[in-house]
């Protein structure tokens, strides 16, 4: 797509050497301990500023009085179950979040830890939809150094830190030790999932020191993408002329976070492992009935390098050995008592007590020479709890069994495969890295906002325990009716009917295949480790909304698991599928009307799966009723018709086509006066769940005539050739309503209605465009309407927003002021922007595309911008306020690269002609008078059932 000179701009532009200077780059080309030169980077001495939080007018207060209060109880509520609620706008965290956040550490959904770009290990995910952002100061790496003669000495955290009782002579916690690093000279590099710092003669003049952190997220690598565990790797070249004596020195503190250390009964045990690993496991115990975390702490020992560890020192003066009689230790003797290695199991802590770890690993580096030191941290936390009991194993024990002490295993295979998994991240981002055509900025933001997938609250649980897990099974029994059916087409019989390659021309697994290997396939779901069962996988919204899978949401971050996850991606779409087909008849409140309905309507998707209790306890999400949504159907069948378009798997497309079709015929009770074109209902119906739309809207419209295109494409390719003529019908129709009641010459009104904001310009108004395009589909309208409305977004929400260095704002009126409707309408939403850069770049406008997205990283990304990165908000405001941060639909990023590469099974996907007109008569162009016909053809002639046209 992208034209082979079109980004030779140099802005943004990051040349190493800006920062680290050449000969530092040259003594440390070894080993991949120099960062690359396309890596987003910070000084250890940046200013870190405290993050400001939306506010909301007064005039949406007065609007959303009513909401509140009802939210307020239901908050409360919750809060006396012992449980959290989904959106709780009123409870705050103790720590402002701060600019300060850097690469996470793990692989997916085993639980997550972040690490902060100056070393500090913090946002603490063990326990499911829980995040503490508190750092735990004492988790540090520090460095002892001496030389021959003695007369050099250097003893030194390797963090800059501020404590309140820094310099207290009589302090025995961590403020006695040495935070003597000023961060002037040293600097942190990241590219998701690794991330280098690098100290240029920090602390001693005459070393150069890298530390380099790495992580297990491998794409098609459905098993060490599991991993929780991550890789330090310090290279150490020594410039001076004496030989020097260096210990690296790795603490821990037994805690998950916030205050949970102090609750007591925690025990430390050192080990002795396999190749030379050794260190310290931490059992901690948790609390409210949460499973249990071992961590683990290690290095490797090798011909140069010696490791000794201390199992337990605590923080407060009453501890038998104390934080500063361990530094006085290492500053004395620059290692441990080996046999410490045999002390055994700690006494467990008591409460009010917090006790350490320590690792460390000590060599001799010669003058001029070089040293490699390896550390490692793993957590087995084995047992997924949900709040209302459900419990699962996560998806590492299927290789690693269910033990704590799985824990061990998990550090020394991480200190024994980390290698390999370099070679293959490096495999895996090099092509993007090296394409010069890219702007600078654009490749490492690409990667770091994968971060996502890793301190998103991912869980990925082995199916084995789903299978296993009793409330799973009642779930899954009562996905259809007791009789199979959904809104009159039996399941059953379509799915045996489907199954038959001969009479609807769907091959076998082997031919499918074969057409995979023959055709290239960009988006690989064959044989990758285990088989095909990858688990289940799910991530919340975000870590502020805790609502897992939230499905609008996912659908503009979904490109990144199925370009690099595909499997995961197809499983999160079957969950999908199967919800359509159930109904939940539980009584809830709708807290933006007060109104009462059922928790989950047969035929509508979901808003999500669940918070308490997901897979059995859907739609978490309560302020509106999702199930008159108009944006949610129709996201479905388009997804599903990407990812079965991109990955060829036909047999997923048998598994969820019932699904399909009975989320196409829910819709049609949206279509008010029988134009074929579906109306929204007054309120915000829709994924912008504070802006009113009124009559036909460009979004949910465009969406729905998308989805009639990838409804009439899979089913021509499934078989159901009638349905795919009622569906084209439909189109034809529906198209015309559609720009008769918004095309206004340029752009799309943003809905029919008379409201003020109704001739509004709305960013994500082509959203639907955006799949067809990405989908192989043929395109909504002409294109020089497609590109007159994306010229319009980009002239108005993009350029006149701050020049556009912020995104694009989600709503502006025609006269060039910002639409402030509502919260909503004035704020500029990550994921929309980079989704409508995407639209953009599959419209042939690259250039417009790439200036959009870049206002993206301006704000969130530079120096210069507000200090969103690894942290990426929902959404800001003109003045830089946030709101929701660590998000879900930044990842719409991975859109772009998907618009810059279409796989080639999307570009030699099957043409559709949606504009063959098909004369049917006016009673069988409704869905809901022909689902009996293909139903009663099923039962009449078998297995050709869905072949037939009539």
């Amino acid at each position: 797509m992208v034209g082979a000179t079109l980004f030779h701009r140099r802005k943004h532009s990051w040349p190493a050497e800006e920062f680290i200077s050449k000969s530092t780059l040259q003594l440390l080309d070894l080993d991949s301990a120099a960062p690359p030169p396309h890596a987003w980077r910070r000084r250890l001495n940046c200013h870190a500023n405290i993050l400001k939080e939306f506010t909301i007018t007064f005039r949406e207060a007065i609007k959303m009085v009513r909401l509140g209060i009802r939210l307020w109880s239901y908050v409360r509520e919750e809060a006396s179950h012992g449980r959290k609620a989904p959106i709780d706008p009123f409870t705050k965290e103790n720590c402002k979040p701060s600019a300060s956040q850097g690469v996470p550490l793990g692989g997916m959904g085993s639980g997550s830890i972040s690490r902060g770009f100056r070393g500090e290990f913090k946002q603490w995910q063990i326990t499911p939809g829980t995040c503490d952002p508190s750092p735990m100061m004492s988790n540090q790496f520090s460095i002892f150094i001496s030389r021959d003669g003695g007369h050099k000495k250097f003893a030194s955290v390797l963090a800059p830190g501020q404590h309140g009782s820094l310099g207290k002579s009589r302090d025995k916690g961590i403020s006695s030790w040495g935070w003597n690093l000023n961060g002037q000279h040293s600097t942190y590099h990241a590219l998701f999932p690794r991330a280098w710092t690098i100290y240029d003669g920090e602390p001693d003049p005459e070393l150069k020191i890298s530390c380099r952190q790495i992580s297990p997220f491998i794409p098609n690598n459905y098993r060490d993408s599991s991993l929780p565990a991550a890789v330090f790797v310090y290279t150490l070249v020594n410039t001076g002329k004496e030989r020097a004596k260096v210990s690296l020195l790795f603490t821990w503190a037994n805690s998950m976070g916030g205050t949970s250390h102090m609750s007591g009964g925690h025990v430390n045990e050192p080990f002795i492992g396999e190749d030379g690993v050794s260190g310290v496991l931490l059992h901690h115990k948790t609390g409210k009935g949460n499973p249990p975390v071992t961590f683990a702490i290690a290095a490797s020992e090798t011909q140069n390098v010696n490791v000794t560890v201390l199992p337990c020192f605590g923080l407060s003066e009453d501890s038998s050995f104390t934080a500063k009689d361990m530094w006085d230790t290492m500053e004395k003797d620059g290692k441990f008592d080996q046999e410490n290695f045999n002390s055994g199991p700690s006494t467990p802590s008591l409460a009010g007590d917090t006790i350490c770890a320590a690792v460390s690993a000590s060599a001799w580096v010669e003058a001029h020479g070089k040293c490699t030191v390896s550390f490692a941290l793993s957590w087995s936390s084995p047992k997924v709890k949900f709040s209302k009991g459900s419990t699962y194993d996560r998806r590492y024990t299927k290789f690693y069994g269910t033990s704590p002490r799985a824990a061990l295993d998990l550090v020394h295979n991480a200190l024994t495969n980390y290698k390999r998994w370099e070679e293959d991240i490096e495999a895996w981002q090099n092509p993007i890295l090296k394409d010069e055509r890219l702007p600078e900025w654009y490749k490492f933001t690409l990667f770091n906002e994968l971060y996502f997938l890793v301190a998103g609250g991912t869980v990925w649980i082995d199916s084995a325990s789903l299978d296993s897990n009793g409330n799973s099974q009642h779930q899954q029994s009562s996905l259809a009716n007791s009789d199979g059916k959904a809104n009159g087409l039996d399941i059953n019989d379509q799915h045996n009917n489907l199954g038959n390659g001969n009479s609807v021309g769907i091959k076998s697994n082997d031919e499918v295949s074969a057409i995979h290997n023959r055709n290239g396939l960009f988006v690989d779901t064959r044989h990758v480790d285990d088989g095909d069962d990858v688990g289940r996988f799910l991530y919340l919204e975000g870590v502020e909304y805790v609502m897992w899978c939230t499905y609008d949401v996912h659908f503009y971050a979904s490109y990144a698991l199925l370009m690099l996850f595909p499997k995961i991606e197809l499983n999160i779409q079957r969950d999908f599928a199967k919800a359509v087909l159930s109904e939940d008849g539980r009584k809830v409140k709708f807290l933006a009307e007060g109104n009462v309905g059922i928790r989950k309507v047969r035929g509508a998707v979901p808003h999500d799966l669940g918070m308490h209790d997901p897979w059995n306890e859907m739609n978490a999400y309560n302020i509106h009723d999702t199930s008159r949504w108009k944006d949610l159907n129709p996201k479905f069948v388009l997804q599903v018709y990407r990812d079965f378009a991109a990955t060829g798997d036909y047999q997923f497309g048998i598994d969820v086509w019932p699904a399909v079709r009975a989320a196409m015929e829910y819709m049609e009770q949206f279509d008010r006066d029988n134009d074929d074109l579906i109306e929204n209902d007054g309120f915000p119906d829709q994924t912008y769940d504070t802006w009113t739309v009124h009559g036909v809207s460009a979004y949910c419209g465009c969406l729905w005539l998308a989805a009639l295109q990838a409804a009439a494409a899979m089913a021509l390719q499934i078989g159901d050739k009638f349905f795919a003529e009622l569906c084209k019908n439909k189109f034809l129709n529906a198209k015309a309503a559609l720009e008769k009641k918004l095309w206004n010459g340029s752009y799309f009104n943003y809905d029919s209605g008379t409201s003020s904001n109704s001739k509004s310009i709305q960013t994500d108004q082509l959203a639907g465009q955006w799949y067809a395009a990405s989908s192989g589909l043929p395109p909504l309208f002409e294109e020089s309407k497609i590109r007159s409305t994306m010229q319009k977004i980009f002239d108005f929400n993009v350029m006149k927003t701050k020049g556009g260095k912020m995104g694009a704002v989600n709503g502006m009126h025609p006269d060039g002021k910002v639409d402030e409707t509502c919260m909503q309408s004035r704020e500029i939403w990550t994921g929309v922007t980079y989704a409508a850069a995407a639209t953009m770049i599959l419209s042939g406008m690259e250039e417009q595309g790439f200036t959009t997205a870049e206002g993206i990283f301006t704000a969130g990304w530079s120096e210069e911008g507000f200090g969103y990165w690894f942290q990426t908000p929902e959404g800001w405001t003109m003045d830089g306020h946030y709101r929701s941060l660590i998000y879900m639909r930044p990842l719409a990023i991975w859109g772009m690269q998907w618009a810059l590469s279409l796989p080639k099974a999307i570009l030699d996907a099957p043409q559709i002609n949606m504009m063959d007109r098909v004369h049917l008569s006016p009673r069988s162009r409704r869905f809901s008078h022909n689902v009996k016909v293909v139903k009663h053809k099923a039962k009449c002639f078998g297995n050709s059932a869905l072949s037939c046209s009539c």
